[in-house]
């Protein structure tokens, strides 16, 4: 087996969630925690590395930003998590500082890596990734809506009874409440929902209620276990086997947009080609005009909060745009 390795930066229960499933998978043979707290990154690597004698060897080890060079992709879990009572625009402020600091560490020696950010708010992070990292915008990836598209199928197979297998469909734009489901293009092993529902009276609720669950349950699941971790490390382990394998798979992930529906300069989250390169090409499929208006208005969300950075947590001389 080629030898391939990743970086985590952030050892917390996200990044050693994702370590552990990545593991699992046989797809690395060496991992790097990174994390502020240098213990507890030596702790989850000691408790990982004793899985070893059950699955095919990995090496995991606690390090520095320098022990990140020559990872094929580097995943970013780092930051704080949101307060009681915090506006969304404080945490992203929070967190873009955190950012920063990270950012110029993987310039020293994560140049030739792929970039695929976990930490929320996801699209606006991954936005500041793509402005300061200075690599080209196909290797900056966020997570995007990869968990909130796994989440509708998993619903509405629940309220149709079909394995979520044989479910088609996509949560696209911002990883949060602007998201918009893609009902015009959702199917059932190609029998468009509408037809295998039989539209009647209640399929109109029942689309309101899907998506609003695929909203509220990364809140349910914080208030009553305290973190989500589990859903995002399997969908972090789909999109790195993409890239390690060159599979030219397509997810809902977050990249930086140049003229799909007329958006241009953010990130955000559209059915996307992803291979060895990181993001071969940003699909534009066929929505209704209200699907458009609404990701439209998505788009709009997000960039009203990067506005708000900019000149401040991203200062003009330092923003290096898109490549």
């Amino acid at each position: 087996m080629d030898k391939t390795k990743i970086s985590i930066v952030g050892a917390g229960l996200v990044g050693s969630t994702i370590a552990h499933t990545l593991m699992l998978s046989s797809l690395v043979t060496e991992i790097v925690l990174v994390d502020a707290n240098m213990e507890k990154a030596e702790g989850q690597a000691m408790d990982l590395n004793h899985c070893i004698p059950s699955m095919m060897p990995v090496k995991v080890k606690a390090g520095n930003y320098a022990e990140c060079a020559g990872s094929k992709i580097v995943i970013i879990t780092a930051g704080v998590v949101q307060q009681q009572n915090e506006s969304r625009l404080m945490l992203t402020k929070r967190n873009s500082e955190i950012f920063m600091s990270i950012i110029d560490e993987l310039k020293k020696y994560c140049k030739d890596s792929i970039i695929l950010v976990v930490t929320n708010p996801v699209d606006v992070l991954t936005y500041v990734v793509n402005q300061l990292m200075g690599i080209e915008s196909k290797r900056v990836i966020g997570t995007g809506t990869v968990l909130d598209t796994a989440r509708f199928r998993y619903l509405l197979s629940e309220y149709i009874k079909v394995d979520s297998r044989n479910i088609y469909g996509y949560i696209i734009g911002e990883h949060g409440d602007s998201s918009v489901p893609v009902w015009s293009v959702t199917n059932v092993s190609g029998i468009d929902i509408d037809n295998y529902l039989k539209r009647d009276s209640k399929t109109s609720r029942m689309r309101m209620l899907i998506h609003k669950e695929v909203v509220d349950s990364a809140y349910k699941i914080i208030e009553k276990k305290g973190s989500t971790y589990y859903g995002i490390a399997v969908a972090v382990r789909n999109v790195v086997e993409a890239v390690l394998r060159n599979q030219n798979s397509i997810f809902t992930v977050s990249s930086y947009m140049q003229g799909p529906y007329g958006i241009y300069d953010v990130c955000l989250s559209l059915p996307t080609v992803i291979n060895s390169s990181g993001v071969e090409r940003v699909l534009e499929i066929n929505l209704s005009s209200e699907e458009i208006r609404k990701i439209q208005n998505s788009a709009n969300q997000i960039k009203s909060v990067i506005s708000e950075l900019k000149g401040s947590i991203l200062p003009e001389d330092k923003l290096c745009g898109s490549l």
